[in-house]
């Protein structure tokens, strides 16, 4: 291997990383007690048909945009548990908590990520970062 191949960005257009982030989007999903309509939000609005085809976990490339919202759920999902270490389920209930700092403004992050925006994760994923310090 040569180092330029050493530096090389991974591929994540390929098929391969289709399935393994969509295996963490459902996992995190299912910790956060998210319901199917809730997810397709999340993942962009997809249709019914899209939703079902990726809960199979088929290597799949993945839209960019797609790609984008599941790697801000993953910040999120670590920054939480970073920021919960000692008591994993408050990560996982904090979510669905209502938040007076902005940008939630009273909502939970949930309902917040929920307007479907990919800046709304982006929002979510920076207030957190700038919890954890």
């Amino acid at each position: 291997m040569d180092a330029e191949q050493l530096f090389e960005r991974p591929n994540t257009a390929s098929p391969d990383a289709g399935r393994v982030a969509l295996t963490f989007f459902f996992n995190v999903m299912a910790l956060w007690g998210c319901t199917p309509a809730q997810q397709r939000v999340l993942l962009g609005g997809i249709g019914n048909t899209t939703y079902h085809k990726y809960k199979k976990l088929p290597q799949v490339r993945l839209p960019h945009d797609t790609l984008e919202r599941i790697s801000y759920l993953m910040g999120i999902h670590k920054a939480l548990r970073i920021l919960f270490s000692s008591s994993p389920d408050k990560a996982y209930e904090w979510v669905h908590k209502a938040n007076a700092a902005a940008p939630f403004n009273g909502q939970s992050a949930l309902e917040y990520m929920l307007h479907g925006r990919v800046v709304d994760l982006a929002d979510t994923r920076r207030y957190l970062d700038s919890v954890r310090g």
